[in-house]
């Protein structure tokens, strides 16, 4: 669904024409979790797009990055991870925040007894008082890659198949024949019919970086679980753990009006306090797991539990922390821990998890949603067309003919 020509044009005159062209392609499910409800259209400052968490290959150091949509920080806001951790998935003992606030030219980070103040502009960005931590904040280019006309082609190809009767299973898994299965896939390859884009190829957000000590955010055992939010003097705005989950799993093909709302209440919400969101997750499980014409393969799908097929995934994700194994001697696969704990991937034993700036996010999370294994849903956007790091703060790229200068507060 297209929003409003009101709301493009106020959009417009924040962020520029570049973010008016993804508003009017992207509806309300396209982009990981860009511009997803009313409320961080009308200030980008506040939408987080994207949050990256994994270990560094020594394991003595989490590296996290929230990628903010607009262009810049605001001082009004609280910018703010926040690192739980355990010994077993789903069950964490501890947590570490780390929040970061603009005013002027400058950043204040506090985690725990720990903080920083300055510029961290600078690519090698700033260390913290007690040395635990080092902080950049500056544009870069975005790292998330989409095929996101595709996309929205896809799902209206999807849609149609519905409204003309495609029957539904006792679970709510839409009976595609192969023919409409195969069309599905192919329109999702592709961007009009040629070849497939990366709409936010160039895309530039404000990206906040932080890299800091193991021991200061383990406490609780060796798995941590991720996640990030924005909040304002009345409250939290955005929030966002793993990618998608937000913006493709609530109201998929609903009116505006619906899935805003939906959207807005998740935003408010917290992982902890996210069960509500459960039967709407497990409605639209059902409608991913028909796109490959297999209904009942989902990721971790409980084949005999009748209409409560997705129940067990739709659990999982509406605790949308990312997990990350900080005892991994590498980092590779969105979901590695979730999968070495739940669906016997021994191979992926040892891997972090977590997610890089160089996974390929989007495709894995809804192979695995469409056909419970990593691929078989491609948007035909293999990667990025700038090259980041994994090791190398402050480990985005820096955009086309950027040159260093001191952040100004718009």
């Amino acid at each position: 669904m297209i929003r409003t020509s009101n709301t493009r044009r106020a959009l417009a005159a924040g962020l520029g024409s570049a973010a008016a062209l993804l508003l009017a392609a992207v509806g309300p499910a396209w982009a990981s979790d860009h511009l997803d409800t009313p409320s961080v259209i009308a200030d980008p400052r506040a939408d987080i797009g994207d949050i990256f968490a994994w270990t560094s290959p020594d394991r003595r150091k989490l590296n996290l990055v929230m990628a903010i949509v607009g262009h810049g920080f605001s001082k009004d806001l609280a910018y703010v991870f926040h690192v739980d951790s355990g010994s077993r998935l789903g069950k964490t003992t501890a947590t570490v925040t780390i929040a970061c606030r603009f005013a002027g030219a400058g950043i204040r980070c506090e985690a725990g007894d720990d903080d920083v103040q300055g510029d961290a502009g600078r690519p090698e960005g700033l260390v913290s008082r007690r040395h635990r931590f080092r902080v950049f904040a500056g544009l870069r280019d975005d790292p998330f890659f989409n095929n996101v006309k595709g996309t929205r082609e896809a799902y209206d190809f999807a849609a149609a198949a519905l409204k003309a009767g495609a029957p539904l299973d006792e679970a709510g898994c839409p009976a595609f024949d192969k023919a409409t299965s195969a069309g599905i896939l192919d329109r999702w390859r592709h961007t009009r019919g040629g070849p497939a884009q990366n709409l936010l190829a160039g895309w530039t957000p404000a990206s906040l970086v932080v890299s800091i000590d193991l021991p200061a955010v383990s406490r609780g055992g060796k798995l941590l679980a991720v996640w990030g939010e924005t909040v304002g003097p009345k409250g939290r705005i955005d929030r966002m753990g793993r990618p998608l989950t937000g913006n493709a799993l609530l109201a998929t093909l609903e009116p505006a009006a619906v899935s805003d709302a939906l959207k807005e209440a998740y935003n408010h919400a917290t992982p902890a306090t996210s069960d509500a969101f459960i039967p709407e997750i497990e409605k639209t499980l059902g409608l991913y797991d028909a796109f490959d014409g297999t209904c009942g393969n989902a990721m971790i799908a409980d084949r005999a539990a009748g209409a409560s097929r997705y129940l067990n995934l739709a659990v999982l994700l509406a605790d949308d922390r990312l997990w990350i194994d900080s005892a991994g001697a590498r980092c590779s696969a969105l979901f590695a821990v979730e999968l070495a704990a739940l669906a016997g991937r021994r191979d992926l034993a040892g891997d972090c998890g977590g997610r890089t700036p160089n996974y390929d996010a989007v495709d894995v999370y809804r192979s695995l949603l469409a056909t419970g294994r990593p691929t078989g849903v491609d948007d035909g956007v293999d990667r990025d067309d700038h090259v980041h790091s994994d090791t190398v703060f402050p480990f985005l790229a820096a955009p086309d003919g950027a040159a260093y200068a001191p952040r100004k507060e718009p």
